[in-house]
């Protein structure tokens, strides 16, 4: 789609492409096209980073070009279907369905509605038999596809486990079937002998009368399982360290490292911790190198340290101090999002405090001693309270705690714990300054193919609203706020989590009903996903039913490295309260997994960490050297908001490494100032950036280092150091100069309108402001309006042109704003500051 449509539209950096770190190669050199899609609007696909390790794997081979697309946004779908134009990647703009393969992320079951959607947008025939060999072969990888049954109709194969490796041979098979030009068929038999790649149609499934499976049927004895993929070595392992950096903010708009692999503790709910084992941690030197290298590469502020749970990870402690003492003084902020009770040692805390000063998370998942033994949380009551009363006497405010209603063998007891226990904490913090606030959070258990509590039943719809609200009037009653995960979300969740391919039929229908975002609250519409299952004559409450441990489950031909029988263990445990050691501290718990050779838990191991020295100079005392550029907006740089330009100028200034200033108090931000903000789909030659720095650097090799750094659609034209006293950017205009160019006699009485214009005192205009009408007058902010040829020139005082505009050429604002309009020049105020700022420049 052109860049003009994007004015049509929300929030059209989602869909601009060409951000720094993102690779457009020519296609015409390589011989595999891949499209990495993912089915979520851009801000969460940007923010997961399995998508950016497999983006940088595959454009690391000069024979692969790896494009991204992400779920179009209901104002993008409507203008595509609208404008009868594909969905299409973000480097080249190039269709999906002329790529070779398609890969799309399963990393929720309620994305699926928008993997058909994409699909249907691409021209891809959604089911797999009603492709050909001219179509691109669609293949699906992350933690949902461990059961992808329900979704096995539609794609052509799937990547179970780790993809860095397999990925690569994926792609090498597809290579070699275009060469040989061999069927489709004759392909998915050499993708089965990929370890790790699951190919649904070399499987049959039989049901029996009852609704359950009666057997999965290889056509082969030799691909009867299919195993998952390991890497072996996080060490060894490519991570990318020229991170994509976006125009807009994503959900997680920093640097993501992941520090390990993998989970030790066991919770028995807990998909992740069993199809993630064993763990695998990098050596501290490897993420401090990875770090130092992504932090200059990107020019974030924060870095955040990954995995499954940080505080468990062998070397956080001195891996946390050396981050924070080495990007202390660059105001780089460190932040671990995933932390356990156990896990937290006083110096550990107190390492956490100099950079979390708003919330603190816990995640304690039941109320009841017994409860949390029997999922194995290895957590006890003193635990949580210890944890709670050192935050608040650290300083934190707030205290977030996690907890999950309908886990097995639950009752309302289990419930009133978890009012008790949040009381008892929230009382931790009496006397503490400030006050002492908990927050408590409730999801819904939902079974997870592949753990202990996969046999077991999940909470109907209407007992699900009886425990939930049954919380959250007593937790009002103590004064303790309550969030929770609505219950036909987590319904439809736990249906598709394990379903079977009998559901493809519900999930076209809801899809052709208009069901897309469906884990959006605001997008979710269970009234059509309740059509869709009486259409298909589809009970769901029968996949949220209770399994036997005899029964044939959806998933059993996926391997993914732990025996049932050891999950039937762990569920016998379950229901006698004992609990299995975390075999990181103790015994082994023969899971199965491991080898004991390659496939091992790999410690890091304590050690001396050097961390690259930073790069810069003394400050000069304590001078500020003040520095006015201006610069152009052009391209697909004019679609970049206010704010995101803001965030991108100065990340550009870190990457370059300039000696910024930085503001004093708790959280020190840059000092820089900006003109006012330019509508967004206004290009622009004069905009103004004013940067304070700590020494002295050349106008020249200034405004170099910084072009070096932005993107396509931005440059710095000029560059002038400034007496520090001139006034900031925005109070120093007076005015501003607009062009557009129109097409020659498309508007004959335009002069006449121009002469109305300016001789009127007033101009009476409505403006639609959040759906209502509002009356203003356009004639004060204006200075001049010319007619020179076939181009418009606006002179305002402030505010932006589309009004006059579409006063003047008699069309709606909404159409003025898809012109191509230009902002030229800027009137600059004549003050004492600036006279001083020329002559101190001129000496």
């Amino acid at each position: 789609m052109s860049l003009d449509k994007l004015n049509q539209i929300e929030r059209p950096s989602r869909y601009l492409g060409g951000e720094l770190g993102s690779t457009t190669k020519d296609l015409s050199t390589v011989d595999l096209r891949f499209a990495l899609a993912f089915p979520d609007v851009y801000e969460i696909g940007m923010s997961h980073l399995g998508f950016a390790i497999l983006y940088h794997i595959l454009n690391d081979c000069d024979w692969i070009a790896a494009e991204r697309c992400y779920a179009p946004w209901p104002d993008m779908e409507a203008l595509l279907r609208e404008k009868n134009e594909p969905l299409t990647s973000l480097e080249n703009q190039l269709p999906l369905n002329q790529f070779d393969i398609v890969g799309f992320s399963l990393q929720y079951e309620l994305s699926y509605t928008n993997i058909l959607n994409m699909l249907d947008l691409a021209g891809i025939p959604r089911r797999r038999e009603q492709r050909n060999g001219d179509d691109p072969l669609v293949v699906v990888g992350g933690p949902c596809a461990f059961n992808p049954e329900p979704i096995a109709d539609f794609f052509d194969c799937a990547i179970i486990g780790d993809a860095e490796e397999a990925v690569v041979e994926l792609c090498a098979t597809v290579r070699e079937a275009k060469k040989e030009n061999i069927s489709r068929t004759e392909l998915f038999v050499r993708l089965s002998q990929i370890e790790g790649v699951y190919v649904p149609s070399l499987f049959e499934i039989d049901y029996t009368d009852d609704g359950s499976i009666e057997s999965i049927r290889p056509e082969s004895d030799e691909y009867s399982v299919v195993k998952r993929r390991f890497i072996n070595d996080l060490d060894a392992a490519p991570f990318p360290t020229k991170p994509i950096v976006p125009f807009m903010n994503t959900v997680h708009n920093r640097v993501a490292m992941e520090i390990a692999r993998g989970c030790t503790r066991g919770c028995r709910f807990c998909q992740a911790g069993y199809i993630y084992r064993p763990v695998r941690e990098r050596s501290p030197q490897k993420i401090a190198d990875l770090l130092a290298d992504s932090i200059a590469n990107s020019g974030y502020e924060e870095l955040s340290l990954l995995s499954l749970s940080t505080g468990d990870y062998s070397c956080i402690e001195p891996l946390l101090k050396g981050l924070m003492d080495r990007y202390a003084e660059d105001n780089v902020a460190v932040s671990l999002p995933s932390l356990r009770v156990g896990s937290l040692t006083p110096e550990l805390m107190e390492q956490i405090k100099k950079v979390r000063k708003t919330g603190f998370t816990l995640a304690p998942e039941a109320g009841s001693e017994r409860l949390r033994k029997a999922i194995n949380k290895g957590i006890s009551e003193e635990d949580l309270l210890i944890a709670t009363r050192n935050a608040f006497e650290l300083g934190w405010r707030l205290v977030k705690l996690y907890f999950m209603l309908g886990l097995p063998t639950e009752t309302d007891a289990d419930l009133a714990a978890i009012i008790d226990i949040a009381d008892r904490a929230k009382k931790t913090g009496k006397g503490t300054q400030g006050g002492a606030n908990i927050n408590v959070a409730v999801s819904t258990f939902v079974p997870k193919a592949h753990t202990p509590f996969q046999w077991e039943a999940q909470l109907s719809l209407e007992e699900t609203e009886r425990r939930q609200e049954l919380l959250k009037e007593n937790l009002k009653k103590k004064k303790l706020r309550c969030k929770w995960h609505d219950a036909p979300l987590s319904m439809l969740e736990g249906v598709f989590a394990r379903g079977d391919r009998r559901l493809s039929a519900v999930l076209e229908k809801a899809v052709d009903l208009g069901c897309r975002f469906d884990g959006w609250r605001d997008h979710f519409r269970f009234d059509l996903w309740q059509q869709a299952f009486a259409d298909c004559e589809i009970d769901p409450n029968w996949y949220l039913r209770r399994r036997e441990t005899d029964e044939t489950l959806p998933w059993d031909h996926i391997d993914c490295g732990i025996p049932k029988q050891y999950l039937l263990q762990e569920r016998e445990k379950a229901v006698s309260g004992e609990e299995t050691p975390d075999c990181r501290h103790g015994t082994c718990s023969q899971c199965g997994v491991c080898d004991f050779e390659e496939l091992r838990m790999r410690y890091a191991q304590a050690g001396e960490i050097s961390f690259p020295p930073a790069d810069r100079e003394e400050p000069t005392a304590d001078e500020t050297f003040r520095y006015r550029m201006t610069l152009r907006k052009s391209g697909r740089g004019r679609f970049v908001g206010h704010l995101e330009y803001i965030t991108l100028l100065l990340r550009a200034a870190r990457r370059a490494g300039l000696p910024l200033r930085f503001s004093g108090g708790f959280h020190p931000k840059p000092k820089v100032s900006f003109s006012d903000a330019l509508p967004t789909g206004i290009a622009s030659e004069a905009e103004l950036l004013d940067l304070e720095l700590t020494r002295q650097i050349s106008e020249e090799i200034l405004r170099q280092q910084l072009n070096r750094q932005l993107p396509e659609g931005f440059q710095i034209l000029e560059c002038r150091q400034l007496y520090w006293k001139t006034a900031s950017p925005s109070a120093s205009i007076k005015g501003s100069t607009y062009r557009l160019p129109l097409t020659n006699g498309s508007h004959p009485h335009l002069q006449e309108r121009i002469d109305q214009f300016l001789q009127s005192e007033s101009i009476e205009f409505t403006r639609r402001k959040k759906e209502r009408p509002v009356q203003f007058d356009l004639r004060p902010d204006v200075i001049g309006i010319a007619l020179d040829g076939n181009t418009l020139e606006l002179t305002l005082r402030k505010g932006n042109p589309f009004g006059v505009i579409a006063w003047l050429l008699e069309i709606e604002e909404e159409a003025a704003r898809q012109l191509a309009v230009t902002k030229t020049a800027i009137i600059v105020k004549e003050t004492a500051g600036q006279n001083e700022a020329e002559h101190e420049h001129e000496n």
